[in-house]
């Protein structure tokens, strides 16, 4: 992801010293001493994470904000003509070290945060805002850029300028004095209060893990995963008690096993209830707060609501277009999810349980179900998932089949954390592309979900080649046993490295143009189609090795894999456009009247739309939905529905033409991966498979006809 905007500098160096006792020291930090206020000598300027200090964010960044400064008041005051050379070139390259050192900053707040981040984090948030400001609703670059001649401009060129004008009409640049300095004053409160969101919600989810004392009541679970609940509690100081940590998520994947319904019931509602139970890390006025000022910053742009400022420049365009999609999705998902709830309780009822259906009762009755109509056991699948084998002879193997390219560990690139590894990639050619790192475990001082970043984009005018990380959150292995991971967990690796195709297969001379610089309904788009080679017979049967006999996993359960692929599809699509719904909901308000306490807000909202189903909880609750609060998908969460959409129509052209081929690799390459935002992605999507996006696809795949 480019963050504009977001770097750092140091010259308080404030250091934490045990018995909570704090020193300030005075430390000369120049841009002379200062890694990040320098090009890394290490290979395509990957990060020197060995000599990088927590304290010299601070310093970089008050540096690099200065030098930033310097370079947009050339360009403002340059007294000749408006070139693209001397406007928007100018202001495409400047603030490289702000680029350099936020790049590095903002993976570290989301990946491996601490106190002296976090006050950093917090300091910076509206001073980042303001300096954002100052360069978006500058009206002198504005009429600069408006004045260019773009008659003669062509390709990239001429498309970096329409980025540009149309980046300062929807921060405000065409605003009245008056209307600047409102819009100033609302996303510096914006920026404070969701890093606030963040680093609240990162405590809610720490402090919502729940405690057990006695073993029995984790019947059910793995001696691995027990093994690790118990590590967990010792680390948090509770010695001989089992503590289960929290993902991002409203499910959570031990209510698959858990056979104690007390248990499961009291991990649910300790994963609903994390950030709403009136105390520090309650996240409600934050996000209330955040949802009116939303839509004021919108309306000030002469909009009716935060949405409809927001999706101009996505593909859907307006807020009905992507209402549309959900709700025609939506009709069948919860009628299909319905039926299997009835399924579920017919099982419970067959069992004599004496109970009702309930959320946290799901996961653990529906892979009974899914055993009795596939016989498929997800324990019986995993040994086949040792975590390193699937990366190495899956996704890579995977990567080498339909692209050429390869993968070689570099041990001796330094990592900001021990769990991290590093590759270099090669292409068709041979020759060395990027620097790739890898994040695998969940860690208390970790966001959840996972996720693709930049240290590096590419840029042939810059001369640079990706630097790439991808971050998950998997269960760390108690010490001897191996990693492994469930099918789901699969997927997501192919997932996020579907991400890192984009990213590495970018061929833009410009970084703003560059790789995943795209709209979000169509950045999910590569990544969902690398999910399907997880179940090409091919790469299945190459990564999926039982990690003690190293057999291949049996025709027989790949089979049985394959005929449960849209089992549960009414509950998973029905949860995912929930969320979506609801992220719509909030930021499609047209009155602020209208804002209800956010709990009131949610169930009223899911009503309206019908996906207020008891059984089928949203995927993310308002108080904890990171995405929208503390990310950057703010009436934007529908994206993964469109891009799914995207998905299911190039994937049955696939099927139709060869399947996960190189041939069809190096289409999609060339068509898809490599053309960033430098083109128009619909006629590159037509160009790709014949025709528009349709919703049949969708419906089809999904297994939501009957």
């Amino acid at each position: 992801m480019y963050l504009f905007g977001k770097k750092i500098l140091i010259s308080n160096l404030i250091c934490f010293v045990v018995g909570l006792q704090f020193v300030f020291a005075q430390t000369l930090v120049t841009e002379n001493n200062n890694p990040l206020l320098q090009r890394s000598s290490l290979q395509y300027q990957a990060p020197v994470f060995n000599i990088i200090k927590d304290e010299q964010f601070k310093p970089a960044f008050e540096f690099a904000l200065k030098e930033h400064d310097k370079q947009i008041d050339v360009i403002v005051n340059n007294p000749n003509k408006p070139t693209f050379e001397n406007t928007v070139l100018a202001l495409e390259i400047s603030g490289e070290d702000l680029t350099r050192a936020s790049s590095i900053f903002y993976n570290l707040t989301g990946s491996n945060t601490n106190q002296v981040l976090q006050k950093t984090e917090e300091e910076f948030a509206p001073i980042f805002s303001a300096h954002n400001d100052m360069l978006y609703l500058n009206s002198k670059i504005y009429n600069r850029i408006k004045g260019i001649n773009k008659v003669a401009l062509k390709g990239e060129e001429k498309k970096l300028v329409e980025y540009y004008l149309l980046q300062f009409e929807l921060a405000g640049a065409n605003l009245s004095d008056a209307g600047k300095e409102k819009m100033k004053k609302i996303n510096e409160s914006l920026a404070i209060l969701r890093t606030n969101f963040s680093n609240r919600l990162l405590v809610a989810r720490k402090n919502g893990a729940l405690l057990i004392t006695d073993e029995n009541e984790l019947d059910g679970l793995s001696a691995e995963e027990i093994a690790a609940s118990k590590q967990k509690a010792k680390l948090a100081g509770f010695e001989g008690k089992y503590l289960l940590g929290l993902l991002n998520t409203t499910q959570q994947p031990l209510l698959q096993n858990l056979k104690n319904r007390s248990t499961r019931e009291r991990l649910f509602k300790s994963s609903w209830t994390r950030a709403e139970k009136n105390d520090s890390a309650d996240t409600r006025n934050i996000l209330e707060t955040m949802a009116k000022l939303r839509l004021e910053k919108a309306q000030l742009m002469g909009k009716k609501s935060f949405a409809e400022w927001k999706l101009q420049d996505q593909m859907a365009k307006n807020p009905g277009q992507a209402f549309n999609l959900l709700s025609n999705i939506a009709k069948y998902s919860v009628a299909k999810s319905k039926k299997e709830a009835k399924e579920i309780q017919d099982l419970i009822d067959s069992q004599h349980g004496g109970f009702t259906l309930e959320p946290w009762d799901w996961n653990f009755y529906s892979e009974q179900v899914r055993k009795a109509k596939y016989d498929l056991d997800e324990r019986e699948v995993k040994p086949y998932f040792e975590l390193t084998t699937v990366l190495e002879k899956g996704v890579f193997f995977a990567a080498k089949r339909m692209y050429g390219i390869s993968f070689k560990v570099r041990k001796d690139l330094p990592v900001y954390h021990s769990d991290v590894v590093a590759y270099e990639v090669f292409d068709k050619d041979g020759k060395s592309m990027a620097i790739y790192y890898l994040d695998f475990y969940t860690r208390d001082n970790k966001g959840g979900g996972a996720w693709m970043n930049n240290f590096v984009n590419q840029s042939h005018y810059l001369k640079q080649k990706p630097v790439i990380v991808n971050v998950f959150n998997f269960q760390k292995p108690t010490e001897g046993n191996p990693s492994l991971i469930n099918f789901d967990e699969v997927t997501t690796l192919f997932h996020e490295f579907g991400h890192t195709l984009h990213g590495l297969f970018a061929n833009q001379k410009y970084v703003s143009l560059s790789g995943t610089a795209v709209p979000r309904d169509f950045v999910e788009f590569p990544s969902q189609i690398n999910e399907h080679c997880v179940l090409d017979p091919i790469i299945l049967k190459n990564y999926a090795l039982h990690y003690k006999t190293k057999e291949v996993i049996p025709t027989q359960l790949i089979e049985k894999i394959k005929k449960a692929e849209t089992f549960n599809k009414g509950y998973t699509v029905t949860e995912l456009l929930a969320a979506a719904t609801l992220d719509m909901a909030w930021h499609s308000v047209e009155n602020a009247a209208d804002f209800t306490p956010s709990l009131d807000f949610e169930n009223n909202s899911l009503q309206h739309y019908g996906l207020l189903v008891n059984e089928v909880r949203t995927r993310y609750h308002t108080p904890y939905f990171a995405h929208i609060w503390g990310g950057d998908y703010c009436a934007g969460y529908y994206a993964y529905t469109w891009s799914k959409t995207l998905d299911y129509n190039a994937f049955d052209w696939l099927k139709s033409n060869g399947g996960m081929t190189r041939a069809n690799g190096e289409r999609f390459r060339k068509y898809i991966l490599s053309v960033g935002n430098s083109v128009d992605l619909k006629k590159a999507f037509r160009d790709f498979i014949g025709h528009d996006m349709e919703v049949m696809p969708y419906l089809k795949n999904a297994g939501l006809l009957e």
